[in-house]
């Protein structure tokens, strides 16, 4: 006779595995369908920029015009970011020691550049550089224009242009000019015009716009294409006398005095200008929001006011508008630099 299954302990137990299988085969379909209708986790976001303060390098001493203006940017950027833009001054080499440092930082947006003229000068002035002043930058936008001012030692019978080139050519020396160094706009602005002149012109360097300007009130050296913040207060004081301004317009401050351009040579147009630049590979959401905070503070009355006493135009406009005119500088000087047979190490 036999056994009726649920008396059959064998048959039990594989009802019983078989209902512990059926069991587990439910609860991981369920699994699955639960997991497949639950929202997708959400992932780390980075942390938001800036989350610390940010350094602004300058290549230049503390006190001179490109310091001047990094500082009044810095602060206004940094009520902009929220966080403290922190200048930090590292000198050498015409800005090529601080534009190599940054050149080489961490492209995160915490590490800023003031590149300027000399950059593009010195694109094509040094055999060698550290850095490339295209690849290795990614620009942000310009700050402002400054010019130059052609000054001359009162004593000389120079009251304008044409006086300077008569100078020029019936002395048998031909008349010099000083700089602020091989190499810098300041020297360049006067080779440009020896080029356009024909004038026999002698340059002469020194290690800085101080000490040109102290020969030149002392009568050493007859002229100089010096930067606006620097020669406006002897100028404005008799020291020296202004005779032409290189930029395509004249100054506000100095509303009496040319234009070169409006003196016999059109289209010298040469202003010494300033731009924030970042690492290149620096995100574009940083990139923008910078260029943003940098427009918003050019735009403020207070800011504006103190660039318009050291002669200088706020230039606000895109960081594409900045790669592009950094571009054109680069070309523009190879050339001058090229037909001055200037060279730095």
């Amino acid at each position: 006779m036999t056994t009726p299954a649920r008396f059959n302990p064998w048959a039990r137990r594989r009802l019983l595995a078989c209902s512990f299988t059926c069991a587990l085969a439910g609860m991981a379909a369920a699994t699955v369908a639960t997991v497949a209708l639950a929202p997708a986790p959400v992932l780390a976001q980075p942390a938001a920029w800036p989350a610390r303060p940010v350094r602004l390098v300058v290549g230049y001493a503390a006190g001179g015009a490109t310091d001047v203006i990094a500082r009044l940017v810095a602060a206004r950027m940094g009520e902009q970011l929220g966080q403290s833009v922190v200048v930090d001054n590292r000198t050498g080499a015409n800005s090529n020691v601080g534009a190599e440092a940054v050149a080489r930082a961490p492209a995160d947006g915490y590490t800023l550049y003031v590149y300027t003229i000399a950059n593009t000068i010195n694109a094509s002035l040094y055999p060698r550089l550290g850095y490339d002043p295209v690849k290795d930058f990614e620009p942000i936008g310009l700050i402002a224009k400054i010019p130059n001012i052609l000054v001359v030692n009162p004593r000389l019978p120079i009251q304008n242009v044409a006086d300077y080139v008569r100078h020029a050519r019936q002395s048998a020396q031909g008349i010099s000019f000083a700089s602020s160094g091989s190499g810098s706009s300041i020297h360049l602005s006067g080779e440009m015009f020896r080029q356009l002149s024909g004038l026999r012109m002698l340059h002469v360097p020194y290690r800085g716009s101080a000490p040109a300007i102290t020969d030149l009130l002392g009568g050493q050296v007859d002229s100089m294409f010096d930067n606006a913040p620097s020669a406006l207060p002897h100028v404005q004081a008799g020291k020296l006398r202004a005779i032409a301004i290189t930029s395509a317009r004249r100054s506000a401050l100095l509303p009496d005095v040319p234009t070169l351009a409006e003196s016999g040579y059109a289209g010298f147009d040469v202003q010494s200008w300033f731009g924030l630049a970042a690492p290149a590979g620096t995100p574009p959401a940083v990139i923008e929001r910078l260029n943003h905070a940098l427009n918003t503070a050019l735009a403020a009355p207070e800011l504006r006011q103190r660039l318009g006493e050291m002669a200088a135009t706020p230039e606000p406009g895109t960081s594409a508008q900045m790669r592009s005119f950094a571009a054109s500088e680069i070309r523009r000087w190879r050339e001058v630099v090229k037909a001055s047979g200037a060279t730095a190490q």
